[in-house]
């Protein structure tokens, strides 16, 4: 298994500039990046600034979308990011979440995800693309031929079969190993039934995690199931919640759920946690001792899980990420 972190950015440069060298030296690969660039600052800027402090991390968006910049921009920032860091990039591509709904937008159909997936990639790569209203074809002459992976982020069945059929992995927000090897499983026969070889596609849980006292942990963590629930709720609203599309235990723990401040997302103090209980922190969440951790890191790994991500979030980053580097990633070595 792999492991990474993820950044919102609200956190000091030179704070995150020691982090990312603390986490890749403690056995990290991967640093992800919220990109929602009204709520935070804009992510991309703080890619940049920490590749030039590591050697061999890799870096991404967890997730971009395909609404909030134009085509051929995105793909020359991809492109750009790829060969400054020299190919140690990849994208998490989602249909736009708090990055478009703070601006009143809606999320993108899936038909335009896959769209966009296939230009940018095709632009990064150097071959000629045409999207959109654009009258001429684009091309960059800078390109190198970098292939640029992209991960997908998915909860519904349709969007899980995009993610199998389009990207070279999945980004599941959650880390329950029952449903991640039931969605993975879902995208993996997808990819398979269009041909596809998926004897490599990364599935990842994108999750918080905290070691200690689990009473701590929980109260640490509470706002993830909630921001979660945002997402099953878009997916109970098209499917219903009796169906056996979405595994129930997904979407039951949403019936309580009163609402959902975009102003306050991904953080401690959104107002629309009361519905969390401790059962679903504890199933969304890595939480306890580390020999918790590893023994349901374990469990993840044998449904399928080849990433856990950890979103960095609660203050405490530094501590957790060397009881990773010290006592729960050698287990995984």
């Amino acid at each position: 298994m792999q492991f990474g972190i993820c950044f919102k950015g609200f956190m000091k440069p030179e704070r995150q500039r020691a982090i990312v060298r603390q986490a890749e030296n403690g056995g990290f690969e991967y640093c992800w990046f919220y990109d929602s660039h009204i709520l935070w600052r804009e992510s991309f800027v703080a890619m940049a600034m920490c590749m030039e402090h590591t050697t061999t991390m890799r870096f991404g968006p967890c997730v971009t979308n395909p609404n909030t910049r134009d085509w051929s921009h995105a793909a020359s920032l991809f492109g750009s990011l790829a060969m400054q860091s020299n190919g140690r990039f990849d994208i998490g591509l989602g249909r736009g979440d708090s990055a478009v709904r703070v601006m009143g937008k809606k999320p993108a159909p899936l038909s335009r995800l896959e769209e966009f997936t296939h230009v940018v990639k095709a632009l990064v790569r150097g071959d000629e693309a045409q999207y959109g209203e654009c009258p001429e074809p684009v091309k960059f002459p800078w390109a190198w031929g970098y292939d640029l992976p992209v991960w997908v982020a998915a909860y519904g069945p349709k969007a899980l079969s995009s993610a199998g059929r389009v990207g070279e992995g999945l980004i599941l927000q959650i880390a329950d190993p029952g449903i991640c090897k039931w969605l993975g499983d879902q995208a993996i026969a997808a990819g398979k039934e269009a041909g596809r070889d998926m004897s490599k596609y990364g599935i990842m849980a994108a999750a918080p995690a905290y070691t200690g006292p689990i009473e701590k942990g929980r109260e640490a963590t509470k706002w993830f199931p909630a921001m979660v629930g945002n997402h099953v709720a878009d997916i109970v609203e098209k499917y219903g919640s009796d169906t056996d599309l979405v595994p129930a235990s997904l979407t039951s723990y949403i019936e309580n759920r009163r609402g959902y401040d975009y102003s306050k997302h991904g953080q401690s103090d959104n107002p629309y946690l009361d519905f969390i209980t401790d059962e679903i922190v504890d199933s969304f969440a890595v939480l306890g001792e580390p020999e918790d951790h590893i023994a349901k890191l374990k469990e993840l790994e044998a449904a399928g899980i080849t990433q856990f991500n950890i979103y960095l979030d609660n203050g405490d980053e530094e501590r957790i990420i060397a009881d990773y580097a010290e006592k729960i990633i050698p287990a995984f070595r």
